[in-house]
């Protein structure tokens, strides 16, 4: 009674499912957990997935790819690196991925003195910033990569082709890593959800 249709996304990729469920039973010996207590299991597996939706090490690995294009793309004169604009978006960006770093740790320091069956709602405060620095993260490598972010990648069975691939470092691979980096802000719990939950646990609103 259970159908799996895969879902292909806007980069190509197939990651995600649509999942049905027709007239599904369980048997009773294959219970988790307690009785209509899904939604409270749910609920702190949901804080634990909010917590690692951060990915600081990705984000980490992106800015320093950023710099080393940087450093490699030409710019009036220079290198786009030499640009101060450009290295005051970048510092802006290492400096709340550092609080986030740090915010992380003492998250999850402070997870052995919780309640098991209480989710953290400081979660919520990393999925919001975590998204949004990879967000912020790939449109700075798409904004360096400009047009080339575009070219066709090369595939197996390209050897036909009478021209050198177009772009190297991978920059063919930045238009859809921008693009898969939209949905992050919406899995997990959308970040307007994430809102609610810190102006009720937090603000007691």
């Amino acid at each position: 009674g259970i159908t799996v249709r895969p879902v292909i996304t806007i980069d190509g990729a197939h990651e995600v499912n649509e999942v049905f469920f027709d007239e599904v039973e369980v048997p009773a010996e294959n219970l988790v957990g307690e009785e209509n207590k899904g939604w409270d299991y749910a609920k702190f597996l949901l804080s634990n997935e909010r917590t690692g939706i951060a990915r600081i090490g990705m984000s980490k690995q992106r800015i320093a790819r950023a710099k080393r294009m940087a450093r490699e793309t030409e710019a009036e004169g220079g290198t786009l690196w030499d640009d101060p604009d450009f290295r005051r978006r970048v510092a802006a960006i290492e400096v709340e991925l550092k609080a986030l770093e740090i915010t992380q740790m003492r998250v999850v320091a402070n997870q052995r003195q919780r309640e098991a069956d209480k989710p953290d709602p400081a979660s919520s405060i990393l999925k919001i910033k975590g998204s949004e620095l990879q967000q912020a993260t790939t449109e700075l490598l798409l904004d360096i990569a400009g047009p080339y972010a575009q070219a066709a990648p090369e595939h197996d069975g390209d050897e036909g082709r009478n021209e050198p691939p177009l772009v190297a470092d991978g920059m063919d691979a930045i238009a859809p890593l921008y693009f898969n980096a939209r949905k992050v802000s919406i899995y997990g719990g959308s970040n307007e959800i994430q809102r609610n939950i810190i102006a009720k646990a937090f603000l007691g609103l």
